[in-house]
This record gives C-alpha cells, structure tokens and sequence, in this order.
C-alpha cells in the first residue's frame, strides 16, 4: 500500500497533463476577449480607406461573451492572423446570429456585396492579387450552399452556408471541413492559411445590419472527416 497509493496520484498527474496537452492540441480556440479588458489584440482591424469601420464590440448573453458587431453605412473586418495546416486542422467551427438579411443585399452585383455577417479563411500568396479566400457568408438571395465569385475579387469565393431570414434571431452553430471545401471550390489540396476573419459589412447597400459571432475554433482532424460530426 505504501507503493500503491503514490503511483497512483502519479498515474492521475499524468492523465491530467496528458489530458490536458491533448485538448490544447486538438482544438484551437481563437479567443475574442473579456468584458474588462476588451477584444483580444489578436484581432487586428481591417478598415478600408474610404468606409467608415463597422463598430465592434464584445457584450455578453447567456453567460458567454459574444462579439457584437453594428454597422450602418459601414464596413471594416477583424482579421486573426494565423498559420494553418488545413491538413491537420481542417474544421472550423463557429456560432453566430444576425438581427436580419439585408434586403439589397446579392453577392452577384458590387452595389449588393455586403452581408450581416461572414467568417472567411484567407490564403496569402506573395502577389497579393493571386491571394486566394473562402467567404462563408449568411446570404440574402443565393440558395444554401451556392458558391460563386465575389464581384469584387475573383479568387474570393462566397459559400452561403445560411442564407435568408429564416433563422434570424437564432443563434447558429457552423462546422465547415475548409480543407474539403477548398478543394471543392478550387480544384486542388489548399496551401497553408494565413488568417481567419470575420465581417460584418453595409457599405455597398447603405444599409444596416447586426451581427453577433461567438466560439470560433480549429480542430484537428482527418482531412476527410465529415464536419457534421463536430456539430451536435
């Protein structure tokens, strides 16, 4: 019993560490922030030169801290810049509610390229203008996932993962393999990703929107694994 009872807390020690090390390795949370101190730093502002930016900010509800994101007339993004191996984390999950479409809104046409709310995964490349980026939007008239080109930027792709007022209102969870969609969308295995933003954006339309993002995450997976399995 003197051996026993010493090897056992060692055995828990180390099923806690373990444990713990496999959870930091298989899930990448992309943090917003807290109440007190504000947005995460990671979260750098993308403005846009003659827009002016959408105004974010962190707010709580059910106990969560969510990002709350107002824009009229506006646009600018908050872009997390990290390197991705889309091979061994190639899910990417996140929650979010928008207060409504915007009834202007198309991603067919410049004048209508404005959305309540999108999470995209950006592929930098040396040239910029052969960057390439997967828009995950919440749509007003192209069907649930439809993919087209934005108007603005062909190597930017728009996947209407939501689209309409339907689910408004709703707090939504997402899972996307992005490792599959790339592949879907451009024909070949993705190179690394460089960034993961969000936006919420009225400038084109002149409108205005709210959006709320929450639990944004990378997961390791099979590169081939079903993405709805991550989505209970």
């Amino acid at each position: 019993m003197k051996f026993f009872l010493p090897t056992i807390l060692l055995l828990s020690l180390y099923l806690i560490i373990t444990g713990t090390t496999q959870a930091q390795v298989e899930q990448v949370p992309l943090f917003f922030g807290d109440l007190d101190s504000g947005i995460n730093s990671d979260w750098r502002e993308q403005s846009f030169r003659a827009t002016d930016p959408t105004q974010y900010r962190l707010a709580e509800e059910d106990g969560a801290v969510v990002l709350r994101a107002d824009s009229r007339k506006q646009a600018s993004g908050l872009i997390y810049e990290i390197e991705v191996d889309l091979e061994t984390y190639p899910i990417l999950i996140w929650r979010w509610k928008i207060e409504s479409v915007l009834p202007a809104g198309n991603a067919l046409t410049k004048e209508g390229d404005d959305y309540p709310a999108r999470v995209y995964v950006v592929f930098p490349h040396w040239f910029k203008p052969r960057t390439k980026s997967i828009n995950y939007i919440w749509a007003n008239r192209l069907a649930q996932g439809e993919v087209v080109p934005n108007p603005f930027f062909g190597n930017a792709r728009m996947l209407a993962v939501q689209s309409g007022n339907e689910q408004a209102g709703t707090w939504i969870r997402e899972c996307r393999n992005v490792y599959q969609d790339y592949r879907t969308i451009f024909g070949e295995s993705p190179p690394q990703a460089g960034a993961i933003a969000l936006m919420t954006d009225t400038d084109n339309t002149g409108g205005q929107a709210r959006a709320w993002y929450a639990d944004i995450r990378l997961v390791a997976a099979d590169k081939d694994a079903d993405p709805s399995l991550y989505c209970p």
